[in-house]
């Protein structure tokens, strides 16, 4: 099976241009994209690119819900504490 010149052009590029945070959602989507792509007419190497760009999507995405459910909501309300009852 010979790999086509354009398949390393787009490995180096999805390598340079996937930081450490993204290139885990560009790894998993390009080989689930080459597989799909191969499955679907030995299209491996537009599978992987393209699976690449939605594994990015995807992870920033996964990220970005995760930072908005750890951060609190900027109108939200100090907590105060309980109130203690005053003996008389």
């Amino acid at each position: 099976m010979k790999i086509h010149p354009i398949a390393y052009v787009l490995i180096i590029a999805c390598t340079a241009a996937t930081s450490s945070v993204s290139a885990k959602g560009c790894l998993k989507g390009a080989a689930a994209g080459a597989v799909a792509g191969q499955v679907a007419g030995h299209h491996a190497v537009v599978g992987a690119a393209g699976g690449c760009v939605v594994g990015r999507h995807m992870a920033n995405k996964k990220a970005a819900e995760q930072k908005s459910e750890a951060a609190p909501p900027a109108n939200a309300a100090p907590a105060q504490p309980p109130a203690v009852p005053v003996k008389n």
